[in-house]
């Protein structure tokens, strides 16, 4: 902005106002208010879209969570691509990366999209796990004081009694959390130390923000032993991180759940639809359209398993049994309460409503991840790395169920633990999407398949899909305004399950939002694959110019089968 011949300038990775006055730059800290009007929401859309009425929003979630229809066969209804499961809560980490809503209104309240309050850089930059940086008085206590991010120690357990490792305390395998010095309720005491408290909404998402703690630490470690100066030490290291995360998006997960053809098209030809080049200032931060962040990529609901092969302890013909989501949930500090409950009913997750239930502080030892099972090392030519297939987790494909668990949700993953129960429904992760895009009146799939110039779904393939929801308990006039008014996520979970060419993918309307919004992602960070096309990873990885997910974890935990299943 322009005033009085003075700029002003957001940065965004530094958490820095830069003012430039006749030539001089004088660096501050941004005010709360600056960084809500410099990190903003917007609509893609020409037009708000009509919403479907609360009860009806209602009966279609209750559809896409029927108890036994969506099941835990990752392959149920049309064959879908078998994407490995870490891959799904890959997409949570890389969503908190990228979106956070601060509006503080209440679920189903009307608000306006220029009243909606991103308290998160919409650029894939990695501030969930950074903050504003070691020098930032707001972010120092996430950092050791050489640079290093903390991490956390597990708390040994005596169960299985006859497995070793997880009677100890294992220094490194848990989030850094506040702590009896913290005071409060005891889930204040067990809050991570991270920027983003929703990265350990459950225990997946959690174990995976580690992996990225271990990662920077690593790349501090080997720029450190060649030669690059303290001074520049944790910059260089940043870049590094950043630069490896966007190519592994951009090479490795975005062609898993988008059509690759797509994904190609933007990233080779550039985008069509959202900010697009030439039509907005160039510097110019990026917004957060609300069609990605309330509709397209909530996607990953629909790829969430039942229940997990987690460990050599939590497991099918393990001692404690195969890990259901509600566990996933309970071993959490966010979510959860990080101790067991009910022995009679572990699946019982009221207690997690209490922030006082819990003896726990820490993450207990034997529930740390084996990553083995979550990702497919044998994609990296480490078949040492590889467990049966009985025992590896793949993701369930994209479209419109989603696993009855998710229909009654611990009050801490929507920020309601100590607060009044909500009525049942509020619980219901599809009747919170939905009525999250009611209350932004959000464009309908139909509107923006059109608005696009993208082959419309069908009535057909709106009300009957291929093996999703089954909408049969609709009235005639129910199903009449879901053609007309389809919630766009809805619509884009749909047509990802009828895509017939990469069956599980999305494509249409969901693919290229999403694929276009990460490209811009990429652009409007500081670091940028992007910006830069030319640069190629330099970190160790299984093939010449790649680096996958599973190169990454691979270099974080330093190629020790050891410390990537520390249970054995």
């Amino acid at each position: 902005m322009h005033r009085h011949h003075r700029e002003t300038y957001y940065v965004v990775d530094e958490g820095r106002i830069l003012e430039f006055e006749k030539g001089r730059s004088v660096a501050r800290v941004p005010t709360a208010a600056e960084q809500q009007l410099a990190f903003r929401f917007s609509r893609l859309s020409k037009d708000k879209g009509v919403q479907l009425d609360e009860g009806l929003r209602a009966r279609l979630a209750e559809a896409m969570t029927a108890v036994g229809q969506g099941g835990d066969d990752p392959d149920s209804g049309p064959p879908g691509t078998p994407v490995p499961a870490g891959f799904t809560y890959l997409g949570q980490f890389v969503d908190h990366d990228l979106t956070l809503d601060r509006t503080r209104v209440g679920l189903g309240e009307p608000v306006p999209v220029e009243e909606l309050l991103q308290g998160r850089s919409p650029a894939l930059d990695l501030d969930s796990l950074y903050g504003m940086g070691p020098d930032h008085a707001g972010s120092a206590r996430f950092y050791e004081p050489d640079g290093h991010l903390k991490t956390g120690t597990s708390l040994g357990s005596d169960f299985p009694s006859d497995v070793p490792p997880v009677k100890i305390d294992q220094e490194g395998f848990d989030l850094p959390r506040a702590g009896e010095t913290a005071g409060g309720t005891r889930a204040d005491r067990r809050a991570p130390l991270i920027p983003d408290p929703r990265n350990d909404e459950n225990l997946a998402v959690g174990q995976l923000h580690l992996a990225f703690i271990r990662f920077h630490n690593r790349v501090v470690d080997r720029l450190a032993e060649r030669g690059v100066p303290e001074s520049r030490l944790f910059r260089a290291a940043r870049d590094t991180v950043v630069k490896h995360y966007q190519w592994m998006l951009r090479t490795d997960f975005l062609p898993r759940i988008v059509d690759p053809e797509i994904v190609e098209s933007v990233f080779t030809r550039g985008r069509r639809h959202f900010e697009v080049p030439g039509r907005s200032r160039p510097g110019d931060l990026p917004t957060m359209p609300i069609e990605f962040s309330v509709a397209a990529y909530r996607f990953g609901h629909s790829m969430v398993r039942t229940t997990y092969q987690w460990n050599r302890v939590f497991r099918t013909g393990g001692r404690g049994g195969p890990a259901t989501l509600g566990l996933l949930f309970r071993f959490s500090g966010t979510a959860g309460n990080l101790t067991p409950g009910n022995p009679d009913d572990p699946n019982d997750l009221s207690d997690l409503d209490d922030p006082n239930a819990g003896a726990n502080l820490r993450l207990p030892s034997n529930w740390i991840a084996d990553f083995r099972r979550l990702f497919d090392f044998g994609e990296a030519g480490r078949d040492d790395l590889v467990v049966p297939e009985a025992e590896f987790n793949r993701a369930k494909r994209i479209d419109t169920l989603l696993v009855d668990p998710l229909a009654a949700l611990p009050t801490g993953t929507f920020d309601g633990r100590g607060r009044p129960a909500p009525p049942p429904v509020q619980r219901n992760l599809a009747f919170r999407n939905l009525t999250r895009a009611a209350m932004v009146e959000l464009a309908t799939g139909p509107q923006l398949a059109a608005q696009m110039r993208v082959a419309p779904l069908t009535e057909d393939q709106i009300l009957r899909g291929a093996g999703g929801a089954v909408l049969d308990g609709l009235t005639a006039e129910e199903r009449r305004l879901l053609v007309a008014h389809t919630p766009l996520w809805f619509y884009v979970l749909r047509e990802a399950e009828v895509n017939e060419r990469h069956p599980g993918r999305l494509t249409g309307v969901g693919g290229r939002l999403v694929a276009e919004v990460f490209h811009r992602a990429m652009e409007g960070s500081r670091t940028s694959i992007v910006k830069h096309p030319g640069w190629r990873p330099s970190l160790p990885s299984h093939r010449r110019g790649a680096f996958t997910m599973t190169d990454l974890l691979l270099f974080a935990f330093e190629n020790d089968a050891d410390l990537l299943n520390p249970l054995g």
